[in-house]
């Protein structure tokens, strides 16, 4: 460390899901004790107070480029089989709760909103790191696929679908958009796929203060126990995922299960998720707050569990010889190139 130099980067990704805690927590503490100071104007209030929507859009865009067209077979299959499993189980049980129960009605204190938010998608960095740490090479290349939970369509598909929510088909077309664009320039041009990696860490970063300036102090400390209670429902969708993995996966054709268990996480851009639905219908406004509350708990907790879980599964795979050494372990080239 140079003289005179602070380790602020090195302090914020010591905390789990940092990238998005620290920038929403600085934004709920200004909007709790100092709101004003975001309504200013000019583009202290466009950035800080207003900039959420158009950031979101910018980090649909940036990961629409990372889902890549051309992975090979198996991949496309693990990666196809884990997604349907996080859309279908996550997404699907909590659509479900809110069409039977309504969305005002919590479950244990959470939300549908944030069922339907947080149990659908999955940390990908973290996904990839755990598949190169334990996985094999078509094990990291599933992230291509698994990629396309990134952002709400899946969240607004099912619940246009199940009629929790009115979300005309031009709404979902244009929710998509900036993901088909990114995925048409990445899949192009590899260069450009490249390039816009790094802006879904900015635009996270960058939006998640906007989201917590609509956030207050109260809310944080009310849903701090659903929110721990809804990480747990996400590393249970991973476990839930490890079984289906080992079910429908051949045995020839994959190294170890915990793939599966890897995806056990909320993702940090499901964060924004809760205000995207309620922009579109607004019927969800009023449960969105605590919602955003809820997923924010449940990305820091799944970060900090989930790699003790799929450690202790691979450990218990070991002791029993079921790991199959006739499939290589993936390498850090794989995941770098993932």
């Amino acid at each position: 460390m140079r003289l005179g130099q602070i380790p602020i980067w090195d302090t914020i990704n010591r905390i789990p899901g940092g990238i998005m805690v620290v920038p929403l927590f600085l934004g709920v503490l200004f909007n709790t004790f100092a709101p004003e100071a975001l309504n200013i104007g000019a583009f202290t209030t466009a950035l800080f107070r207003n900039g959420a929507m158009p950031l979101i859009a910018v980090l649909l865009f940036c990961s629409g480029a990372q889902i890549n067209v051309r992975v090979a077979g198996m991949a496309v299959y693990k990666g196809s089989l884990l997604t349907a499993s996080k859309v279908l189980i996550g997404t699907g049980f909590g659509v479900l709760f809110a069409r039977i129960f309504g969305p005002e009605t919590a479950l244990l204190g959470i939300t549908p909103l944030a069922l339907i938010s947080a149990l659908g998608n999955n940390n990908g960095g973290l996904y990839t790191a755990l598949a190169a740490k334990y996985g094999d090479k078509s094990d990291v290349g599933g992230i291509a696929v698994l990629s396309s939970t990134d952002g709400p369509f899946f969240e607004m598909a099912l619940m246009g679908a199940v009629g929790v929510a009115a979300i005309p088909g031009m709404t979902l077309f244009a929710t998509i958009l900036p993901i088909l664009l990114g995925m048409i320039l990445g899949n192009l041009d590899d260069k450009i796929r490249i390039f816009l990696k790094p802006g879904m860490t900015i635009s996270i970063f960058f939006f998640a203060f906007p989201l917590g300036a609509g956030l207050s102090l109260r809310t944080l400390i009310v849903t701090g126990a659903p929110g721990i209670l809804l990480a747990f429902l996400a590393l249970t969708t991973g476990i839930i995922s490890y079984f289906l993995y080992k079910l429908l996966v051949p045995r020839k054709n994959r190294r170890t299960g915990v793939a599966g268990a890897a995806v056990g996480t909320t993702a940090g851009n499901a964060i924004a998720t809760p205000a995207a639905i309620a922009a579109v219908d607004p019927s969800w406004l009023p449960f969105a707050e605590a919602a955003t509350a809820q997923v924010a708990t449940s990305i820091m907790v799944t970060a900090l569990l989930c790699p003790f879980v799929v450690d202790f599964l691979y450990k218990w795979e070991q002791k029993r010889g079921l790991i199959n050494e006739d499939v290589p372990p993936a390498s850090a080239s794989d995941a770098a190139s993932a």
